[in-house]
């Protein structure tokens, strides 16, 4: 468990100053740093054989509204995979976890190489870092939300983020929820392209680049994600460059029955 334990090292003055709110509020957290890590590496290319095209009112409407969706039905399953580029081992994290977009705090079951090994821990994190704890298997993400429930505050060894790529990838977790929708207007300003569909689980959704980073004019957002029919977040991907990167899954259905615990806070 080195990767988790060590410590690593965030035309009118009226337009223009909503325009500046609202990318704050987009770029807010891991969204920012995602970007800063990789606008001076290699962003995204590609889509499929008819190109990338800015995205139509409706495809603005439905990312604006993205955000806001994912955190009406918080608390909800996210599933959180890390590619680190070190050749020394597979260099994949995973992550199964509840988020609570409303609370800005995730629990879930951490573990090397993906499903089956036995190293794993209970995660817990906000945004002003994260905390592991042993336990036994609590593979599934509602499991390690109970198995953290039983545990003490005692038990928890908290640090700072660092500059990992799991590091990133679960502040941009917590991002991904919002309280109100996105202006669309602004958001088709800032320069996302519909990039192509796929189908995921069965079911279609349109591939975004993400608004395109102010620190490089003209390049695209080394983010995507996959937006459904009526707005829902189903999954979001960035390329860190030199091998490295992040995908989140988002389960869409919220997780009743059992709350995120403040033991990993201090709490209780």
């Amino acid at each position: 468990m080195r990767r988790i334990s060590k410590a690593t090292t965030e035309k009118t003055r009226t337009a223009g100053r909503a325009r500046r709110t609202w990318r704050v509020r987009w770029a807010a957290g891991a969204l920012a740093a995602a970007v800063a890590v990789v606008c001076g590496a290699l962003l995204l290319t590609g889509g499929d054989g008819s190109g990338p095209r800015p995205l139509s009112a409706d495809e603005a409407q439905r990312m604006a509204l993205a955000r806001f969706r994912t955190y009406r039905i918080s608390p909800s399953e996210i599933t959180v995979r890390t590619t680190s580029g070190d050749r020394a081992d597979d260099g994949t994290a995973v992550v199964r976890a509840v988020v609570d977009h409303r609370r800005h705090r995730a629990v879930g079951w951490y573990e090397v190489g993906g499903a089956g090994r036995s190293d794993g821990r209970l995660l817990a994190w906000d945004r002003s870092g994260l905390a592991v704890a042993p336990a036994d298997t609590a593979s599934s993400a509602t499991g390690a939300l109970r198995a953290a429930g039983r545990l003490e505050a005692s038990a928890w060894t908290r640090r700072a983020f660092g500059a990992a790529p799991l590091d990133t990838a679960l502040k941009l977790a917590l991002s991904l929820g919002a309280d109100r929708p996105d202006n669309a207007q602004l958001l088709a300003q800032a320069g996302p392209l519909r990039l192509r569909d796929e189908r995921v689980d069965g079911r279609r959704y349109d591939v975004f680049s993400g608004p395109r980073p102010k620190v490089s004019l003209g390049a695209r957002s080394p983010l995507s994600y996959w937006v459904g029919d009526g707005g829902e977040l189903r999954r979001v991907r960035v390329d860190l460059g030199e091998g490295r990167g992040i995908s989140l899954d988002l389960g869409g259905v919220r997780v009743r029955g059992v709350g995120v615990p403040g033991a990993p806070w201090g709490e209780g």
